[in-house]
């Protein structure tokens, strides 16, 4: 969490040319976006019915960005690279499924009836995702002839604007 930071600081530091030369792998930082949203989880879980919402919000956006990167850039390059379909295919309607919890909860607030049960179904939708990919598909990705360090400029590049559009959002919001 503390090269992610660092990372994270550094990118912050530096204008968007030089960022886009700092070396990343895709894979690598699609498992730190794994670690973060699973700890949006627990501490969703252990948070009270005030601190939900926060924490909610956060792991949605989180995932929004991590659902992005994975279908415009990482499931098209390993689907090319390796031929596997029925993995991408599996987790593309998993991505969906997930999307659609999103999309309900983000038409409520964290203290209506069921939605600490609609957000503790995502993410155990979420966790066995991450399994699934991290066990399998990534595995047999990782050999394949795929540029991870390419994919990760991208990845980045699509994390910053992500979160600078959000940004953006959340200011003409207050």
């Amino acid at each position: 969490m503390a090269k992610k930071q660092r990372q994270s600081k550094n990118n912050e530091d530096l204008d968007e040319g030089q960022s886009e030369q700092e070396s990343v792998n895709a894979l690598e930082l699609l498992k730190e976006d794994h670690r973060e949203v699973e700890q949006l989880f627990q501490s969703f879980e252990e948070a009270d019915g005030r601190s939900r919402q926060g924490i909610a919000d956060e792991a949605i956006k989180a995932l929004e960005i991590h659902t992005k990167i994975e279908e415009s850039l990482v499931y098209p390059a390993i689907r090319e690279a390796t031929g596997e379909e029925d993995l991408v295919d599996e987790a593309n309607e998993e991505h969906h499924v997930v999307a659609l919890l999103i999309k309900e909860l983000k038409k409520m607030k964290a203290s209506a009836e069921g939605y600490k049960a609609k957000f503790t179904v995502m993410s155990e939708l979420v966790k066995h995702h991450i399994e699934e990919e991290e066990k399998e598909m990534f595995p047999e990705a990782e050999n394949a002839d795929i540029d991870w360090e390419e994919l990760g400029q991208k990845a980045l590049g699509i994390k910053e604007r992500m979160m600078s559009k959000s940004s953006r959002g959340h200011r003409r919001a207050a």
